[in-house]
């Protein structure tokens, strides 16, 4: 998937629209932002434009305002924390369309940087209306697409502005293509993908294609107790997903037949109810009590799991072990990250709720890449074609 990106045109003077991904998670008391990594990681980008005599329009949304002005979902104090990152002001707009934005854009000087405000305040942006997509390309001259958490949206900021610019990819969207684009396409062997969370319908297109290339499969996390349940375990209370469970049987014998190795957990740590000071204990996974409800992977599991990954060179990780936000659920997501950043191979976060948990508990500097997109890395590794991807430039 050959993209032109900024490298492949001359920016020098001209206005560049830059689509970012500044939705970071704010503090609801305090109005200020919690992580900013998403605004560290449109660094790069930004700083190759600016310095190349560019001046620069950023969008983004943040939050789901629904179409309306929502003053807590306003990106004014994102344009404060970029201005003391990049150690320059940052101009800032009461609307992302209209005169004040023309006028500001119009007078930003080489080497200037806009913040444009929030753009879901309008309801045209997730319609990807065309007129409100001309309203956008208006500002500038290019239009720079760096926000790959949003690129499985066709938006009229993520597709539809580049019907009416010449559209190229940033330096973050270059390198989430390039790095999950090799790992999908010609991995080294051995190769494992390992997916965790709550639900198996969230990652089908995921599991269905990773047997296609994989040595191994993991499943860890709440899904594995559907594969439990299609095997005839009692799983108690834990999550289950009865309709999914015809599935989890193909999937299974599929697995099989490819002889692709499908791991899933030995035992667990089961809670007696969903709640961060629940009563606890590890069973082996044949023996989960009828009353309670698996909260994390367990020892033996971290043993099977952990062996098999030091065998690989190429791993692909989505979804977490257990309900890590729950500080006593949350060492098998702890141990596995840890196992990863030592490992002599090619490591991938696939995003969402798995990369802020490598993050949090310091490992994401120790993977090969950490993804900033959760929806749009799962889509990327079914094989979707991403809508902000495909509007760009074929190099």
């Amino acid at each position: 998937m050959e993209k032109q990106t900024i490298r492949d045109t001359d920016v020098a003077g001209k206005r560049v629209l830059l689509r970012v991904d500044f939705n970071v998670p704010m503090d609801d008391k305090t109005g200020s932002i919690s992580d900013d990594i998403r605004i560290r990681e449109a660094l790069p980008t930004i700083n190759y434009l600016t310095e190349r005599g560019a001046r620069v329009i950023i969008c983004s949304h943040l939050g789901r305002p629904k179409g309306k002005v929502v003053p807590s979902m306003s990106l004014a104090p994102i344009a404060k924390r970029l201005s003391q990152l990049l150690g320059k002001p940052v101009q800032t707009t009461g609307d992302c369309v209209g005169p004040e934005a023309e006028k500001v854009a119009r007078e930003l000087r080489n080497g200037g940087v806009l913040m444009l405000e929030n753009l879901r305040f309008h309801a045209e942006e997730e319609a990807n209306d065309a007129a409100f997509s001309k309203a956008l390309a208006q500002l500038a001259d290019i239009y720079v697409n760096d926000a790959f958490g949003a690129a499985h949206r066709a938006h009229a900021s993520t597709a539809g502005v580049a019907q009416y610019l010449p559209a190229v990819a940033g330096l973050l969207m270059e390198k989430e293509i390039s790095i999950l684009g090799k790992a999908l396409s010609d991995p080294l062997h051995p190769y494992c993908v390992m997916v965790g969370g709550a639900k198996i319908s969230d990652k089908i297109g995921v599991l269905e294609k990773a047997l296609e290339k994989v040595d191994s499969l993991i499943i860890g996390g709440g899904m594995a107790c559907t594969f439990f349940k299609a095997q005839g375990l009692q799983v108690g209370k834990s999550l289950v997903e009865d309709d999914r469970l015809d599935f989890a049987r193909s999937l299974m014998k599929k697995a099989g037949e490819g002889k692709v190795r499908l791991l899933l957990p030995a035992d667990a740590v089961v809670a007696d109810r969903f709640d961060a000071e629940a009563n606890s204990r590890v069973v082996d996974v044949d023996k989960m009590p009828a009353e309670w409800m698996m909260l994390d992977i367990g020892p033996k599991t971290l043993v099977l799991f952990s062996g098999e990954l030091r065998t690989c060179k190429t791993v692909i990780w989505n979804g977490p072990m257990g309900v890590f936000e729950f500080p006593r659920f949350r060492k098998g997501t702890e141990a596995i990250a840890a196992v990863l950043s030592d490992l002599k191979a090619t490591t991938i976060i696939g995003g969402g709720s798995t990369a802020e948990a490598v993050q949090e508990m310091g490992y994401a500097d120790k993977m090969t890449h950490v993804s900033t997109g959760g929806g749009a890395a799962l889509e990327f590794m079914e094989g979707k074609v991403l809508p902000g991807v495909a509007a760009l430039l074929d190099r």
